[in-house]
C-alpha cells in the first residue's frame, strides 16, 4: 500500500479521519506505524496529501490529514477488454487501475466462456476492491469507470463508433498486421481480445467501428501481459 486511500465515511471532521478494518491491519502489521508517523494519504476521487497518525490501537487509527495535491493524470484511453478468466480478471483490474486507465469496457467475445459471466468477481463490490488495490499501488485516487457489455455485436455497432470517433482506434491482435505504434500523443480506443484472440468476424466488426488491428510480434501473450505491454508501448 503506497497510498492510504480515504473514503467519505472515514472523515470525522474536515481534516481528521478514523480507520479500521483492512487499512488498520495494514498500518499495524506492514507499516508497523506508531503515533506521530507521517503517511501518504488521498481521498477517493479527490486530492492527495499527507496524514499524521494521532492515535493507534487494535480497534482504530486516527489521523490528521492535509490534502493539497492533485492525483496523477489519467491516460487518454478507453480500453475494451474481452472478459478474461475470473482469477485473471482480478489482476487485470488492479493493473488497469494502477496504470491510469480512466474507462474500461468488459466485453463479450466468441472465445469468452459463458461461465465467466457468472463469477462473483464481476459484482460491483468485488470490482471496487480490486480497483482500490490498484490505486493504492500507484498512488492515485480516481477510480476508473468500468462498463460491462455482455452483447458484442450491439455494443460494437451501436456504441463503439461514437466512442472511437476522434481517437486512434486500435485492435490488439496477433497476425500479419502493422506493429503497435509507440508513444502516441492522441486519445486512443484500444480493444484487447481473449488469449486466443478475436475471431475474424469480431475483427471485421471492430474495424467497421473505426479500430485497426496492430500486433506486438509472433508471441501469444496472456491477457494481463498484453494489457501491460500495449499500454506501456502506446504511452
Amino acid at each position: 500500500m503506497n497510498l492510504l486511500l480515504l473514503e467519505d465515511g472515514d472523515f470525522v471532521a474536515e481534516d481528521r479521519v478514523r480507520l479500521s478494518g483492512r487499512r488498520l491491519k495494514h498500518l499495524l502489521e506492514v507499516h508497523r506505524a506508531e503515533a506521530g508517523d507521517s503517511l501518504r494519504v488521498g481521498r477517493l476521487n479527490g486530492l492527495m496529501g499527507s496524514g499524521q497518525l494521532i492515535s493507534l490501537d487494535s480497534e482504530h487509527a486516527e489521523l490528521s490529514v492535509q490534502l493539497d495535491q492533485p492525483p496523477p493524470a489519467k491516460l487518454p484511453l478507453t480500453l475494451l477488454l474481452a472478459l478474461p478468466r475470473p482469477k485473471m480478471l482480478r489482476r487485470v483490474l488492479q493493473t488497469v487501475s494502477s496504470m491510469g486507465v480512466p474507462r474500461l469496457v468488459l466485453l463479450n467475445s466468441y472465445r469468452v466462456e459463458k461461465s465467466f459471466w457468472q463469477t462473483p468477481f464481476l459484482e460491483p463490490a468485488a470490482i471496487h476492491e480490486q480497483l482500490i488495490l490498484g490505486l493504492e499501488q500507484a498512488r492515485d485516487t480516481v477510480l476508473p469507470e468500468v462498463i460491462i457489455e455482455k452483447r458484442f455485436k450491439p455494443f460494437v455497432e451501436d456504441q463503439l463508433p461514437a466512442i472511437s470517433a476522434g481517437t486512434l482506434g486500435l485492435v490488439g491482435h496477433p497476425g500479419d498486421y502493422p506493429a503497435c505504434p509507440r508513444a502516441v500523443e492522441q486519445a486512443v480506443t484500444l480493444a484487447i481480445g481473449p488469449e486466443g484472440g478475436w475471431i475474424p468476424y469480431e475483427v471485421e466488426k471492430l474495424q467497421e467501428a473505426g479500430l485497426q488491428p496492430v500486433q506486438l510480434g509472433a508471441r501469444i501473450l496472456r491477457v494481463e501481459t498484453a494489457v501491460t505491454a500495449l499500454l506501456a508501448r502506446l504511452f
